[in-house]
């Protein structure tokens, strides 16, 4: 009865939320100050009254579980553990990188991601050490959202998804096609295991989120507009993901200007993903 109430309790707040941003989108500026209209067109964000409210959400969700989660996750295993599982987690998510790397055009970096793979899975007892890393295949990640942009898709508009934090169509398309691409997904299906992935899951959003609580702290408390720190440092992660990390003059013609990367790892520019729901695991 309590779970049934909680969530007809969510889904009205989400209806008030969305019924909000319809009737109150951002307002656009006149058109006659071009600084103005300037910096709406940067900030992409039509629907901000609605993303401002969910960010509110999962910054109350993050405060409540997830930080406390990754507290004690930071506290009961040592540092050894805490990069086993991670190097657990990354080594899952090698098919979905992989069929990426083709997708892009990418030989050289789809037989690193292969490389590492065998290496890992064998040498490495299914990544728990990172083996490959030594004989000089390094981590990179790679997912659709990233070979959307690589195609030329724009990224639309800005996005703060519940539970899933900062986002964009783009984005949310690719996070959709890597499900399918994902052979987990299967095996959770046909061998009615689903569990594996929300376990996955799970350890992938604490073990992200543990590794960024000063930063994420600090990045709060020097922010005047937390909100739109976010916003702006997810769309530069982002952008440098879809990149490879390369300089503009660097990029292929395939690849847009406008477009943008993320990583998670060690500092400021992990905050956006160690969220709610970014828990992809990088670097």
């Amino acid at each position: 009865m309590f779970q049934k109430k909680a969530l007809q309790h969510l889904a009205i707040a989400g209806v008030i939320a969305i019924s909000a941003a319809v009737g109150g989108c951002a307002t656009k500026p006149d058109p006659t100050d071009e600084a103005a209209v300037q910096a709406y067109k940067e900030a992409n964000d039509p629907l901000e009254p609605m993303n401002r409210y969910f960010f509110e959400v999962n910054m109350f969700l993050d405060e409540v579980l997830l930080k406390q989660f990754a507290g004690y996750y930071n506290i009961a295993l040592p540092q050894v553990a805490k990069d086993g599982v991670r190097g657990v987690l990354r080594n899952l998510n090698s098919p979905v990188i992989l069929a990426n790397d083709l997708f892009q055009g990418e030989g050289h970096r789809a037989g690193v991601t292969a490389g590492r793979f065998v290496v890992n899975t064998t040498l490495g007892v299914g990544g728990i050490f990172d083996v490959a890393k030594g004989f000089g295949m390094p981590y990179h990640d790679e997912d659709f959202g990233q070979t959307l942009a690589v195609w030329g898709s724009g990224e639309g508009p800005y996005l703060m998804l519940p539970l899933l934090g900062p986002s964009n169509p783009r984005d949310l398309s690719g996070k959709v096609v890597d499900k399918f691409l994902d052979p987990l997904t299967y095996i959770g299906y046909i061998y009615n295991v689903g569990y594996i992935n929300t376990i996955r899951g799970g350890l992938e959003a604490i073990d992200t989120r543990s590794r960024n609580l000063q930063a994420l702290d600090d990045l709060k408390k020097n922010s005047i507009d937390f909100y739109a720190t976010i916003r702006s440092l997810y769309r530069q992660h982002r952008n440098d993901a879809i990149r490879n990390g390369k300089e503009d003059d660097d990029l292929t013609p395939k690849l847009t200007s406008e477009l943008v990367i993320p990583s998670d790892g060690n500092g400021s520019n992990a905050a956006p993903q160690a969220l709610l729901g970014q828990t992809s695991v990088s670097q």
